[in-house]
């Protein structure tokens, strides 16, 4: 299945998108995407629900706006630097092991939303992302059975503002969790759509240009080493996000540096999760 949210924002319902496209409102299931939804196998009784109810399930017109196809979860941890040219260009050398920092769960927004650059910035950068949403409480979870822990993946954009991240003291969270640097969706895809999340193509469009255009086979740490390796020094929650970080291409490897001003527009997409759109605007 693939998990949408629509409608003004802080006032999303459940919906899924068809195979034709088309989306349908399922909020006569009774239930949000929401760490409960995730965490009581949430995704299996609503296709059983679905087996009575998907003819009596409203059509949503596609000029509604697209929420984050999750309520907000209790957290997003993210994976620095996880693909080896991203770390040649970023100068930093390849890990031994996962580079980990939190995103605000404030920047979350859906997939077409405006980003907004921060007050101040010079430096605001995209990234494309695969992410992970959870689906079972995950502590002390083996690589073996990382995947009993997953519900699906999302297309997500991990914004960045590199002089915050990078030219301030402390920890990388600095330039990671301002306003609208999370827009998630459009849906979610259950993991059973995406038979194998370590061989995915990934690209960014930056005004019409492609900066980035990549595969998930590139990582460093696949996705059933980083839910095994984070689950190691916290719980993971259903509904948690984790973005395992972006290829090559980020405006930080340009020579010289390239970064977003009003009026750009970033097109991303995830071969099976879809794409989305932001349009950059200044902070007021």
């Amino acid at each position: 299945m693939k998990l949408i949210r629509f409608g003004k924002e802080g006032n999303e319902k459940p919906g899924l998108q068809q195979e034709d496209g088309s989306w349908i409102d399922v909020s006569g299931f009774g239930e949000d995407y929401d760490e409960n939804f995730f965490g009581t196998d949430g995704i299996a009784r609503l296709a059983s629900w679905l087996e009575t109810n998907m003819g009596n399930c409203p059509k949503v017109s596609k000029d509604t706006r697209l929420g984050p196809p999750m309520t907000r979860p209790s957290k997003i941890v993210c994976v620095g630097l996880n693909y080896a040219q991203h770390a040649a260009e970023s100068g930093m050398a390849v890990p031994k092991e996962p580079v980990l920092f939190f995103k605000a769960t404030s920047a979350v927004v859906g997939p077409n939303d405006d980003l907004i650059i921060p007050k101040g910035s010079e430096k605001t950068d995209w990234e494309v992302e695969l992410a992970i949403v959870i689906g079972k409480k995950a502590s002390y979870v083996s690589e073996a059975n990382a995947y009993d822990h997953v519900a699906g993946y999302v297309l997500h954009n991990d914004y960045s503002e590199r002089a915050f991240q990078i030219e301030k003291e402390g920890q990388w969270c600095k330039g990671k969790g301002c306003d609208t640097f999370a827009p998630i969706g459009p849906y979610i895809a259950t993991k059973d759509e995406i038979p194998n999340p370590n061989n995915l193509n990934l690209w960014l469009k930056l005004n019409g240009e492609m900066v980035q255009n990549s595969s998930t086979n590139d990582f460093i740490f696949n996705v059933q080493e980083v839910v095994s390796y984070i689950s190691q020094f916290m719980t993971l929650l259903p509904g948690d996000i984790i973005s395992t970080g972006t290829p090559f291409g980020v405006g930080l490897g340009f020579d010289p540096p390239k970064y977003l001003k009003p009026g750009d527009v970033v097109e991303l997409g995830i071969e099976g999760l879809g794409s989305s759109k932001q349009t950059a605007r200044a902070y007021k």
